[in-house]
């Protein structure tokens, strides 16, 4: 390994060669501000395209000042990261950004956790020098994410992760000069493109340029309307991470901080998306077994790998780039959509109530999750199973609005009976849980036997692609897991190609899985948060009394009363649903 010795602020710095300024200048604690940049290390994410140029430095021996952010180190290079000469520049840049964006900061969705609003901050400024024409686009409203063109500030993170992280292809840089902007080709609406609406561009978005659909005021108004009974289902994500939208630690368990949050807010019955996980891996895992089975009598046809289908980005992704494919995914519901099916079917039956008198409400770390309520698969006679989604951000906001001291509510737990649920399925929300929740009832039920451990850390991990083969008891199952569209990709290419040897794949959309979801608190590219919210999941597991799927009374209870059994006709038409070609 190459050695660098340079000079950095005065202080001597040894770096290995390749190294960039900035990296020298963080790996000892040195600050430069920057806006375009961005990296999450441990998941091989790097935005560096130094077009911002807020975070130029002083070289000495150098005419121009240098980008920090793509100009590697050299040796006895001597920098500079403040001089008045240097900040002066960003200022000047800071400036030229703020004359071309709008200033409806008091009603922007990003206000108070804006990069540009907090960069301008920093560099104290107060006025704008240079006044002219600024750049005018059309707001472009989605099912899930609204793009706001006029905000944009060409630092092209939402194209990174958009092309090189999830390589669905969608955003771009377009036209030239004064004109330039990043949009989808020809600049035409999002839901007119192949978006999969998975939220990572809003995720990354510096300022309010990309955000989520907000249906928050949907929600008070039903909150609000005497007629309507309103029951909220909670992802397993959210409560390891909303937390930190109140100043708690990263990774903090607010499972009963929650539910007794949702009480307050009015919310009629509080109830737990684990609930539907568990439904899910008893018909996914019979799905499975079932497949399977085929496949070892020597039926040709059968299709594998069985893929989870979990995730509406995923799900719209394979629907748009490998139609030829949407025969391999489980028919399996997600768990959003499974638990919207029973309430207005089974739970409002017991309530006594019509499916168009119950709200149901989902708090999700997801942005596809919108999109995913409006399919219209999910509908009976125009009425949707799932009414709204709120992300986490959302629910933050909304508990923030309502006057709630959230670190100083007491515990409280979830409604019965769509609130118990097992370990099983709280692990759904990070990469690799929700095919180890389904390897604890396929093992079991296959092999009629139990398990001789319930922690598969062969599944657990945050590589982009991980493999396994898990021994059910003398049948070897290979099984392969992805997160990140373009790690999942590459496994399906491997299908078309006749490469595949897995049995099953999971496959989540978003980095880290749902913890890393589009609608999460913003980790502002530190990939240690993600470590931690799925840390504080296997925690929640480890620690429930159930921990397999099949184990949990109320899933028995309602296949007794009212499914019959997985895969039946009625938990069919409830549970399971179609793919389409969206080419």
């Amino acid at each position: 390994m190459d050695i660098v010795n340079l000079t950095i602020d005065n202080k001597p710095v040894v770096v290995k060669s390749g190294t960039t300024i900035l990296e020298a200048a963080s790996g000892v604690g040195m600050h430069i501000p920057t806006l375009c940049h961005m990296k999450l290390e441990d998941l091989n994410i790097e935005n560096k395209p130094g077009g911002c140029r807020i975070c130029v430095v002083e070289v000495e021996g150098r005419r121009n000042l240098a980008p920090a952010c793509c100009t590697d180190v050299s040796e006895g290079m001597k920098i500079n990261t403040h001089s008045m000469r240097v900040i002066n520049a960003r200022r000047t840049v800071m400036e030229l950004i703020l004359s071309d964006h709008p200033f409806d900061c008091l009603i922007c969705a990003k206000s108070g956790n804006c990069d540009l609003q907090d960069m301008a901050h920093n560099l104290g400024i107060r006025e704008i020098h240079y006044k002219g024409e600024q750049s005018t686009y059309r707001e472009d409203t989605s099912p899930a994410i609204i793009r706001e063109v006029d905000k944009c500030i060409m630092c092209r993170r939402c194209e990174t992760m958009c092309n090189e992280v999830q390589t669905v292809g969608v955003l771009s840089a377009i036209n030239r000069g004064f004109e330039s902007v990043v949009s989808p080709a020809f600049e035409m609406n999002l839901d007119h493109s192949v978006c999969t609406y998975c939220g990572q561009c809003v995720a990354v978005c510096p300022t309010g340029a990309l955000t989520e659909v907000d249906e928050t005021g949907k929600v008070i108004r039903a909150l609000s309307d005497p007629t309507k009974t309103v029951i909220v289902q909670t992802a397993p994500a959210v409560r390891a991470a909303l937390g930190e939208e109140f100043g708690m630690e990263a990774g903090s368990l607010v499972t009963g901080k929650l539910v007794a949050a949702l009480r307050r807010l009015g919310f009629d019955h509080v109830f737990d998306t684990d609930f539907a996980a568990d439904l899910t891996i008893m018909e996914e895992g019979t799905e499975l077994l079932n497949r399977l089975g085929k496949h070892l009598a020597g039926d040709k046809e059968v299709k594998l790998p069985i893929l989870t289908s979990c995730c509406p980005a995923w799900v719209k992704f394979f629907e748009h780039q490998f139609p030829e494919m949407k025969d391999i995914p489980s028919t399996a519901r997600s768990p959003q959509q499974m638990f919207g099916a029973i309430a207005k079917t089974y739970f409002a039956d017991q309530l006594g109530i019509k499916r168009e008198d119950m709200v149901v409400v989902s708090i999700m770390p997801c942005v596809a999750k919108k999109y995913e309520c409006g399919r219209d698969e999910f509908k009976t006679n125009d009425n949707p199973d799932v009414d709204h989604a709120l992300t986490t951000r959302e629910l933050a906001a909304l508990i923030k609005l309502s006057n709630i001291d959230f670190t100083a509510l007491p515990n409280e737990d979830f409604d019965n009976p769509l609130g118990e649920s097992t370990g099983a399925g709280v692990i759904f929300g990070t990469t690799g849980g929700v095919i180890e929740a389904a390897v604890r009832t396929a093992y079991e039920v296959h092999t009629k036997k139990e398990l001789p451990k319930l922690d598969f850390e062969e599944l657990r991990g945050m590589e982009g692609i991980r493999e396994a083969t898990i021994d059910f008891d003398g049948l070897p199952i290979k099984i392969g897991i992805a997160h990140g569209l373009g790690n999942a990709r590459k496994l399906l290419e491997d299908i078309q190609a006749g490469k595949s040897e897995f049995h099953a794949i999971e496959i989540m959309s978003c980095p880290g899985g749902c913890i890393g979801g589009g609608g999460q608190p913003y980790h502002h590219g530190d990939a240690g948060i993600l470590k931690k919210r799925q840390a504080a999941l296997y925690t929640e597991d480890k620690n429930k009394t159930l921990r397999k799927s099949h184990e949990n009374p109320h899933i028995i209870e309602l296949y007794e009363k009212f499914l019959g059994e997985p895969m039946s006709e009625k938990a069919h038409h409830l549970l399971h649903t179609e793919y389409f070609d969206r080419t």
